[in-house]
Protein backbone atom coordinates (compact mmCIF):
# COMPACT_ATOMS: atom_id res chain seq x y z
CA UNK A 1 0.00 0.00 0.00
CA UNK A 2 1.34 3.50 -0.86
CA UNK A 3 0.34 6.60 0.43
CA UNK A 4 0.85 10.28 -1.12
CA UNK A 5 0.91 13.41 1.45
CA UNK A 6 0.57 17.09 -0.74
CA UNK A 7 1.93 19.14 2.18
CA UNK A 8 0.92 22.98 2.25
CA UNK A 9 2.26 24.87 4.92
CA UNK A 10 -0.71 27.31 5.89
CA UNK A 11 -2.91 24.85 7.34
CA UNK A 12 0.55 23.39 9.55
CA UNK A 13 0.33 23.94 13.27
CA UNK A 14 0.87 27.20 14.54
CA UNK A 15 1.02 28.95 11.18
CA UNK A 16 -1.07 31.77 11.12
CA UNK A 17 0.44 35.09 9.45
CA UNK A 18 2.35 35.70 6.17
CA UNK A 19 5.88 35.76 7.51
CA UNK A 20 5.02 32.18 8.63
CA UNK A 21 4.91 31.06 5.62
CA UNK A 22 7.15 33.35 3.19
CA UNK A 23 10.27 31.60 2.39
CA UNK A 24 13.78 33.42 3.87
CA UNK A 25 12.31 35.02 6.91
CA UNK A 26 13.18 34.23 10.69
CA UNK A 27 9.45 33.36 11.53
CA UNK A 28 9.39 31.08 8.30
CA UNK A 29 12.63 29.25 9.75
CA UNK A 30 10.80 28.17 13.04
CA UNK A 31 7.71 27.26 11.35
CA UNK A 32 9.41 24.53 8.97
CA UNK A 33 9.77 22.70 12.30
CA UNK A 34 6.20 22.22 12.95
CA UNK A 35 5.60 21.59 9.03
CA UNK A 36 7.46 19.02 9.02
CA UNK A 37 6.56 17.75 12.90
CA UNK A 38 2.50 17.57 11.32
CA UNK A 39 4.08 15.80 7.77
CA UNK A 40 6.09 13.04 9.62
CA UNK A 41 2.95 12.46 12.01
CA UNK A 42 0.59 11.61 9.08
CA UNK A 43 3.85 9.49 7.60
CA UNK A 44 3.98 7.67 11.02
CA UNK A 45 0.45 7.03 10.98
CA UNK A 46 0.14 5.69 7.69
CA UNK A 47 3.16 3.16 8.48
CA UNK A 48 1.05 2.61 12.04
CA UNK A 49 -2.07 1.53 10.07
CA UNK A 50 -0.27 -1.05 7.37
CA UNK A 51 1.02 1.25 4.74
CA UNK A 52 4.54 0.10 3.19
CA UNK A 53 5.47 3.56 1.59
CA UNK A 54 4.38 6.83 2.20
CA UNK A 55 5.73 9.72 -0.92
CA UNK A 56 5.82 13.25 0.59
CA UNK A 57 4.97 15.60 -1.95
CA UNK A 58 5.95 19.31 -0.75
CA UNK A 59 3.30 21.82 -2.57
CA UNK A 60 3.77 25.34 -0.61
CA UNK A 61 5.04 27.63 -2.53
CA UNK A 62 9.07 27.11 -3.43
CA UNK A 63 7.90 23.61 -3.01
CA UNK A 64 11.68 23.38 -0.72
CA UNK A 65 10.14 24.28 2.92
CA UNK A 66 9.97 20.34 4.91
CA UNK A 67 13.15 19.66 6.70
CA UNK A 68 14.02 16.40 5.19
CA UNK A 69 16.27 14.90 7.91
CA UNK A 70 13.83 15.57 10.54
CA UNK A 71 11.42 12.60 8.62
CA UNK A 72 10.83 9.04 9.36
CA UNK A 73 13.68 7.33 7.30
CA UNK A 74 11.10 5.47 5.42
CA UNK A 75 9.51 8.47 4.15
CA UNK A 76 10.63 10.05 0.72
CA UNK A 77 9.88 13.20 -0.43
CA UNK A 78 9.77 15.15 -3.97
CA UNK A 79 11.07 18.50 -3.61
CA UNK A 80 11.44 21.88 -5.51
CA UNK A 81 8.88 23.08 -8.39
CA UNK A 82 8.35 22.70 -12.01
CA UNK A 83 6.43 19.54 -11.75
CA UNK A 84 3.96 18.32 -14.19
CA UNK A 85 1.00 17.95 -11.41
CA UNK A 86 2.50 20.54 -8.99
CA UNK A 87 0.64 19.75 -5.93
CA UNK A 88 -0.40 16.46 -6.57
CA UNK A 89 2.83 15.04 -8.70
CA UNK A 90 3.39 11.40 -7.87
CA UNK A 91 -0.41 10.18 -8.22
CA UNK A 92 -0.60 10.08 -11.78
CA UNK A 93 1.77 6.85 -12.09
CA UNK A 94 -0.67 4.48 -11.01
CA UNK A 95 0.83 3.28 -7.69
CA UNK A 96 -0.93 5.33 -5.23
CA UNK A 97 -3.58 4.12 -2.92
CA UNK A 98 -4.91 7.05 -0.76
CA UNK A 99 -3.80 10.69 -0.73
CA UNK A 100 -3.39 12.75 2.25
CA UNK A 101 -3.74 16.59 2.17
CA UNK A 102 -1.73 17.94 4.96
CA UNK A 103 -1.53 21.75 5.71
CA UNK A 104 -4.42 22.64 3.30
CA UNK A 105 -6.72 26.05 3.79
CA UNK A 106 -9.83 27.29 2.79
CA UNK A 107 -10.48 29.26 -0.49
CA UNK A 108 -9.56 32.53 -1.95
CA UNK A 109 -12.26 34.83 -0.59
CA UNK A 110 -13.52 32.36 2.15
CA UNK A 111 -13.20 32.42 5.85
CA UNK A 112 -9.84 31.06 7.11
CA UNK A 113 -6.27 31.32 8.39
CA UNK A 114 -4.49 32.67 5.38
CA UNK A 115 -7.57 31.73 2.75
CA UNK A 116 -6.63 31.77 -0.42
CA UNK A 117 -5.98 29.90 -4.02
CA UNK A 118 -2.81 29.51 -5.67
CA UNK A 119 -1.73 33.45 -4.90
CA UNK A 120 -1.93 34.66 -1.96
CA UNK A 121 -3.49 37.42 -2.98
CA UNK A 122 -4.80 38.88 -6.42
CA UNK A 123 -7.46 35.95 -6.55
CA UNK A 124 -10.98 36.63 -4.78
CA UNK A 125 -12.87 33.88 -5.50
CA UNK A 126 -12.60 30.44 -7.53
CA UNK A 127 -15.61 28.32 -8.84
CA UNK A 128 -15.59 24.87 -10.33
CA UNK A 129 -18.60 23.96 -11.80
CA UNK A 130 -20.45 27.09 -10.17
CA UNK A 131 -19.46 25.75 -6.55
CA UNK A 132 -16.68 27.64 -4.69
CA UNK A 133 -13.44 25.56 -4.98
CA UNK A 134 -10.90 25.36 -2.58
CA UNK A 135 -7.40 24.09 -3.45
CA UNK A 136 -8.98 21.30 -1.94
CA UNK A 137 -11.77 20.73 -3.41
CA UNK A 138 -9.83 21.59 -7.03
CA UNK A 139 -7.40 18.87 -6.38
CA UNK A 140 -9.88 15.99 -5.01
CA UNK A 141 -11.66 16.46 -8.58
CA UNK A 142 -8.03 15.90 -10.21
CA UNK A 143 -7.47 13.05 -7.95
CA UNK A 144 -10.53 11.13 -8.84
CA UNK A 145 -9.63 10.91 -12.11
CA UNK A 146 -6.44 8.86 -11.24
CA UNK A 147 -8.89 6.55 -8.93
CA UNK A 148 -7.98 7.42 -5.85
CA UNK A 149 -9.58 8.52 -2.54
CA UNK A 150 -9.17 11.74 -0.30
CA UNK A 151 -8.18 9.68 3.01
CA UNK A 152 -7.08 12.53 5.74
CA UNK A 153 -7.33 16.03 5.37
CA UNK A 154 -5.26 18.16 7.96
CA UNK A 155 -5.72 22.18 8.70
CA UNK A 156 -8.17 24.64 10.46
CA UNK A 157 -11.38 24.03 11.68
CA UNK A 158 -12.86 25.52 8.67
CA UNK A 159 -10.48 23.64 6.45
CA UNK A 160 -11.97 20.81 8.10
CA UNK A 161 -15.39 21.49 7.44
CA UNK A 162 -14.49 22.55 3.48
CA UNK A 163 -13.35 18.75 3.28
CA UNK A 164 -16.59 17.38 4.24
CA UNK A 165 -17.93 19.34 1.02
CA UNK A 166 -15.04 17.07 -1.42
CA UNK A 167 -13.97 14.22 0.26
CA UNK A 168 -16.87 13.28 2.89
CA UNK A 169 -15.68 10.53 4.00
CA UNK A 170 -11.84 11.31 4.58
CA UNK A 171 -10.65 11.54 7.96
CA UNK A 172 -10.18 15.51 9.17
CA UNK A 173 -7.71 16.83 12.06
CA UNK A 174 -8.02 20.75 13.02
CA UNK A 175 -4.63 21.62 14.05
CA UNK A 176 -6.00 25.45 15.24
CA UNK A 177 -9.16 27.16 15.23
CA UNK A 178 -10.01 30.24 12.88
CA UNK A 179 -10.18 33.49 14.80
CA UNK A 180 -8.94 35.65 11.62
CA UNK A 181 -7.74 35.44 8.60
CA UNK A 182 -4.61 36.12 10.43
CA UNK A 183 -4.98 34.54 13.70
CA UNK A 184 -5.88 31.31 15.33
CA UNK A 185 -6.25 29.70 18.87
CA UNK A 186 -3.77 26.73 18.28
CA UNK A 187 -2.61 23.38 19.72
CA UNK A 188 0.55 22.96 20.45
CA UNK A 189 2.83 20.91 18.16
CA UNK A 190 3.10 17.71 20.81
CA UNK A 191 -0.94 17.26 20.93
CA UNK A 192 -1.41 17.97 17.01
CA UNK A 193 1.17 15.29 16.13
CA UNK A 194 -0.55 12.99 18.27
CA UNK A 195 -3.94 13.64 16.78
CA UNK A 196 -2.59 13.55 12.89
CA UNK A 197 -0.99 10.30 13.97
CA UNK A 198 -3.61 8.55 14.97
CA UNK A 199 -6.14 9.71 12.43
CA UNK A 200 -3.56 8.76 9.86
CA UNK A 201 -4.29 5.12 11.39
CA UNK A 202 -7.32 4.94 10.82
CA UNK A 203 -7.19 6.66 7.41
CA UNK A 204 -5.42 3.79 5.93
CA UNK A 205 -8.57 1.57 6.03
CA UNK A 206 -9.59 4.42 3.76
CA UNK A 207 -6.95 3.58 1.33
CA UNK A 208 -8.64 1.44 -1.63
CA UNK A 209 -8.16 2.67 -4.99
CA UNK A 210 -11.45 2.98 -7.20
CA UNK A 211 -12.70 3.03 -10.94
CA UNK A 212 -11.43 6.69 -12.39
CA UNK A 213 -14.07 9.55 -12.03
CA UNK A 214 -14.07 11.42 -15.53
CA UNK A 215 -16.77 13.66 -14.15
CA UNK A 216 -15.96 16.68 -17.08
CA UNK A 217 -16.79 18.71 -18.72
CA UNK A 218 -15.50 21.21 -15.93
CA UNK A 219 -15.88 25.22 -16.35
CA UNK A 220 -13.35 26.96 -13.98
CA UNK A 221 -14.51 31.04 -13.09
CA UNK A 222 -11.57 32.80 -11.56
CA UNK A 223 -12.18 36.60 -9.57
CA UNK A 224 -9.65 38.59 -9.63
CA UNK A 225 -9.01 41.72 -7.21
CA UNK A 226 -8.45 44.21 -10.59
CA UNK A 227 -9.59 44.68 -13.76
CA UNK A 228 -5.86 44.16 -15.41
CA UNK A 229 -5.59 40.50 -14.17
CA UNK A 230 -8.59 39.29 -15.93
CA UNK A 231 -7.34 40.78 -19.04
CA UNK A 232 -3.95 39.24 -18.85
CA UNK A 233 -5.26 35.74 -17.80
CA UNK A 234 -6.98 35.72 -21.60
CA UNK A 235 -3.99 35.50 -23.11
CA UNK A 236 -4.07 31.74 -22.13
CA UNK A 237 -5.93 29.55 -25.08
CA UNK A 238 -9.42 29.46 -24.43
CA UNK A 239 -9.96 31.77 -21.47
CA UNK A 240 -12.31 34.53 -21.82
CA UNK A 241 -13.95 37.09 -19.68
CA UNK A 242 -17.02 36.01 -18.38
CA UNK A 243 -19.47 38.61 -18.21
CA UNK A 244 -17.78 40.84 -15.12
CA UNK A 245 -14.29 43.05 -16.02
CA UNK A 246 -12.52 40.99 -13.41
CA UNK A 247 -13.75 37.46 -13.70
CA UNK A 248 -12.75 34.81 -16.61
CA UNK A 249 -13.68 31.09 -17.24
CA UNK A 250 -12.82 28.21 -19.53
CA UNK A 251 -13.84 25.07 -19.60
CA UNK A 252 -11.99 21.44 -19.94
CA UNK A 253 -12.72 18.11 -20.70
CA UNK A 254 -10.82 16.85 -17.60
CA UNK A 255 -9.56 18.13 -14.07
CA UNK A 256 -6.21 17.17 -15.28
CA UNK A 257 -6.80 20.21 -18.36
CA UNK A 258 -8.59 22.25 -15.82
CA UNK A 259 -5.94 22.58 -13.05
CA UNK A 260 -3.04 23.05 -15.32
CA UNK A 261 -4.96 25.94 -17.36
CA UNK A 262 -5.54 27.11 -13.85
CA UNK A 263 -1.76 26.96 -13.38
CA UNK A 264 -0.91 28.46 -16.49
CA UNK A 265 -3.49 31.45 -16.04
CA UNK A 266 -2.25 32.00 -12.18
CA UNK A 267 1.49 32.03 -13.23
CA UNK A 268 0.43 34.89 -16.12
CA UNK A 269 -1.49 36.97 -13.34
CA UNK A 270 1.03 36.65 -10.99
CA UNK A 271 3.58 38.26 -12.98
CA UNK A 272 1.24 41.22 -13.94
CA UNK A 273 0.55 42.12 -10.40
CA UNK A 274 2.67 45.58 -10.07
CA UNK A 275 4.24 46.60 -7.07
CA UNK A 276 1.83 48.79 -4.21
CA UNK A 277 -1.16 48.96 -6.89
CA UNK A 278 -1.58 45.28 -7.50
Amino acid sequence: MKILISADMEGATGVTWPADVLPGTPQWERCRALFTSDVNAAALGFFDGGADEVLVNEAHWTMRNLLLEQLDERVQMITGRHKGLSMLEGVQHGDVDGIAFVGYHTGAGAEGVLAHTYLANSVTGVWLNGVPASEGHLNAHVVAEYGVPVVLVTGDDLTCVDAAGYAPGARTVAVKDHVSRYAARCRTPARTAADIRAAAKEAVALAVRHEPVRGGPFTVEVEFDAEHLAAAATVVPGVTRAGAPRRIAYSSSTMYEAIRTFKAVTTIVSSAVEEQYG
